[in-house]
């Protein structure tokens, strides 16, 4: 049987009554990865409940600053200048959200990305649940090598043109959530949504920005404090230089990070990693942008030896963490 027959057996049984109706595949490039950068393209691939394409949409988006890693995405300032700002492009980027799940993959950083978009366009997406292709690739236990988005789409022999192009990223990763999405049906999978509410608040000033302005927003903590589930990982042990994080290792951090914290714990728990309040001698990391500082948790790690990364170069680790052994 082909996976296409086999979709369509799926779509004849019983479809779980608790499944979204319907979804916006998007993948959208950036300057780079911390608070004030800005989105450089976008795009949306709207599914219907069973994942079958309805329509695709494409944007550049002026960043008004620097185009950050031109050999990443291949969008210069020459290529933007002319380009629509994201208050300019709003509304429509707004119908293409509404009503639906949005479906990214490493899904928490996307909607970082697109939520201070709209606060800084005073307005916020219409979108209350998030669904990361990483965290449905671990429910149904797929045997991919890592988490790359090229990983997922080798597995289902979906073929990938431009990678970092925001609109062949977004159709990869549509035609690779189709069949996830018709397994998960199958096998009674829990789709792992999470909540998205606003993480930014504009601050009190008098003079209001209007839409597709640059403008000072604030950061603010819009989710109660929480226990976080207990790791499912055993710890393999200290970070290596050079090596990836592994799953279950004990991840801390200290200080000032451009990145909500809170943001940044949820996506080191979403890749695996334990989130740990403290730093012991089995901690495998800390994570802070100022080692010299005279934290209880700096002082610690310089005692028991415990390696240290920067924010940066924690995000790009995140990007690629090992699974746990077996």
């Amino acid at each position: 049987m082909t996976m296409l027959d086999d979709d369509r057996t799926t779509a004849a049984a019983t479809w779980p009554t608790s499944y979204p109706q319907g979804y916006a595949v998007v993948d959208v490039e950036t300057t780079g990865l911390a608070r004030d950068d800005r989105i450089v393209s976008a795009a949306v691939y709207r599914l219907d409940a069973q994942g079958n394409v309805e329509d695709h949409w494409y944007t550049l988006v002026n960043p008004q600053r620097d185009p950050g890693p031109v050999w990443i995405h291949g969008l210069t300032s020459d290529a933007l200048e002319n380009a629509p700002l994201f208050g300019d492009i709003a509304y429509e980027f707004s119908t293409r959200l509404q009503g639906r799940v949005l479906v990214a993959h490493n899904a928490i950083f996307d909607w970082q990305m697109i939520s201070r978009e709209y606060a800084r366009a005073r307005a916020s997406a219409p979108v209350r649940q998030r669904l990361c292709t990483i965290a449905l690739s671990k429910e149904l236990g797929l045997p991919l090598p890592n988490h790359k988005l090229e990983s997922l789409a080798a597995h289902f022999g979906v073929v990938q043109q431009r990678a970092h192009h925001a609109l062949d990223d977004a159709r990869v990763l549509a035609e690779a959530f189709r069949p996830s999405l018709h397994a998960a049906a199958r096998g009674g999978v829990r789709l792992p949504l999470l909540e998205c509410r606003p993480l930014t608040e504009w601050s009190d000033s008098p003079a209001r920005p209007t839409i597709g302005r640059q403008a000072s927003y604030r950061a603010t903590s819009w989710r109660p404090s929480r226990k976080r589930p207990p790791c499912p990982y055993p710890n393999p042990g200290r970070y290596e230089t050079d090596k990836p994080l592994k799953q279950g290792m004990r991840v801390a951090f200290s200080g000032d990070t451009s990145v909500d914290r809170e943001l940044l714990e949820d996506r080191a728990v979403e890749a695996g990693l334990h989130v740990a309040t403290s730093v012991s001698r089995l901690t495998s990391l800390l994570v802070t942008n100022d080692p010299e500082s005279a934290t209880s948790k700096t002082a610690k790690a310089k005692t028991f030896g415990t390696p240290v990364v920067d924010e940066a170069a924690f995000t790009q680790l995140l990007r690629d963490v090992a699974p746990a052994d077996g």
